[in-house]
């Protein structure tokens, strides 16, 4: 074999799989530590899923997780994380039912639970986007009335930024045509992972569906990082009051992958205090990419 290639083994899970169908591959590549970020770049793009985990060895947690879309690194990825450790579990090599991850941006705790696998995510922090609304709107070819009343479009972060827009039904969710460009822009200035669109009138607690052009996701099928910021806008905004959400993601994509997503929230004297978000990985498939050494 060519001294200057390397062949790269990728396991493909399907994460946050409902009734053991659908749900959102991702890439995890394990044994990473001699990987460079060129590398992972490289491979992430030749995976060309939204994003692929990266595991290597960490001084301080269980494993080390590094993430990347096929553009750029991100700091943490829900479904690719519950690919990880799901897989890690289903393999032997993770042996308990808690669990850590270190990542560029801190530790988190993991949890299993049967065949689910759980992240940790910090309490939401809330920030108005009053002032953007018309072109948020125009940005998804939607008008004010489509807008479920007395909730307002919201910024919300538990690790990554989201920014909510809450829809009155799941046709006005089902025929939203997003402008991605201005999508982009706008997330651009806001530092955000892309938009949450949502509809309450469903069989979970919420459909959604998750736009991300800025990492160079057009629209993903499920997005762990963004169902726990719209679990604490149900709780905190929506009022309403109960701990766990099942959050459905996928279904109005070109080619459907429903996935559903449980988000639990850890609540003291009425506040989020953080949460954990997770669900199903289930292997899909193995690659092997060729890098340049």
């Amino acid at each position: 074999m060519d001294s200057s290639k390397k062949i790269i083994n990728v396991q493909i899970l399907n994460a946050f799989a409902e009734n053991g169908k659908g749900g959102n591959p991702a890439g995890v590549v394990l044994n990473a530590d001699e990987l460079s970020d060129k590398n992972k770049l490289e491979i992430s793009k030749k995976v060309g899923l939204s994003e692929t985990a990266f595991v290597s060895k960490s001084k301080t947690e269980d494993f080390k997780l590094d993430f990347f879309t096929p553009n750029k690194q991100i700091a943490h990825c829900g479904h690719a994380t519950v690919a990880t450790f799901s897989y890690l579990k289903q393999i032997g090599v993770l042996q308990n039912n808690s669990s850590s991850k270190e990542t560029i941006d801190g530790k988190r705790k993991i949890e299993i639970i049967g065949d689910l696998a759980f992240m940790e995510q910090l309490a939401p922090k809330y920030v108005n986007v009053d002032q953007k609304e018309t072109l948020i709107l125009k940005s998804l070819g939607l008008k004010k009335t489509d807008l479920m009343p007395n909730a307002p479009i919201q910024l919300v972060n538990t690790g990554n930024s989201f920014i909510l827009v809450p829809v009155k039904s799941n046709e006005i969710l089902k025929n939203i045509i997003p402008d991605f460009d201005l999508i982009t822009k706008i997330s651009d200035e806001f530092d955000l992972i892309g938009y949450y669109v949502f509809s309450t009138k469903t069989e979970h607690d919420a459909t959604s569906r998750m736009f991300g052009p800025r990492y160079g996701i057009l629209e993903e099928s499920g997005t762990g990082m963004a169902a726990g910021p719209l679990g604490c806008y149900l709780f905190d905004i929506l009022k309403l009051k109960k701990s766990s959400f099942h959050i459905q993601q996928g279904k109005y994509m070109k080619e459907p992958s429903p996935s559903l997503i449980i988000v639990n929230l850890r609540i003291d004297n009425g506040e989020i205090k953080d949460l954990m978000a997770g669900g199903k990985g289930i292997l899909n498939r193995q690659l092997d990419i060729e890098i340049s050494a």
